[in-house]
């Protein structure tokens, strides 16, 4: 097998060249093993949180990512920016923003300058809505983690930071090489 010959060095070095597939078989399992975990992992908090968020507030996980992004950008995010925040499509995002209008917790704004397009921000009812869900998800978190030590998952933070930090940097390598 022959792979694709990958730049090793300067700006456009891709990130990933210094690990060559194969090369490395116990290294390579251990990563394998890292992301079947994560996933793992990922799922089981994934379930819980769903499960939560139906029964204690009525609401769904992707309802709940949808004012989340919306908090943190106070001043509103058009529907695009929205769906490349949660990287999902504008039409998993318009019906659930077509909600949330309905229900008072988000409401339609047009973006200065350009009268064709508009943002979508959270209300302040959507702001006190929301902050009581991220309060109770927090309290959640943390007792489904309660078993991790402060300086592990402080430690488990900066690793996963590095997982992620990788991860974007070879897809922004790929991106610039596809041009």
């Amino acid at each position: 097998m022959s792979w694709p010959e990958t730049r090793t060095s300067g700006e456009d070095a891709d990130p990933a060249a210094a690990v060559v597939p194969g090369a490395d078989e116990a290294g390579s399992k251990a990563r394998l093993r890292v992301w079947l975990r994560l996933l793992k992992t990922s799922k089981l908090i994934e379930a819980e949180l769903r499960e939560k968020l139906r029964r204690e507030h009525d609401t769904t996980l992707p309802r709940f990512d949808v004012l989340a992004a919306l908090d943190r950008h106070r001043d509103g995010l058009r529907m695009s920016a929205l769906s490349g925040v949660l990287k999902v499509s504008n039409g998993n995002v318009t019906g659930i923003i077509e909600r949330l209008v309905a229900e008072g917790l988000v409401e339609r704004v047009p973006v200065p300058g350009d009268r064709r397009a508009t943002m979508v921000r959270l209300t302040a009812k959507g702001r006190d809505h929301f902050a009581e869900q991220a309060a109770a998800h927090e309290a959640w978190i943390d007792r489904m983690l309660a078993h991790l030590p402060a300086e592990e998952a402080a430690e488990m933070g900066r690793t996963l930071e590095r997982i992620t930090d990788g991860l974007e940097a070879r897809l922004k390598y790929q991106e610039s090489d596809d041009r």
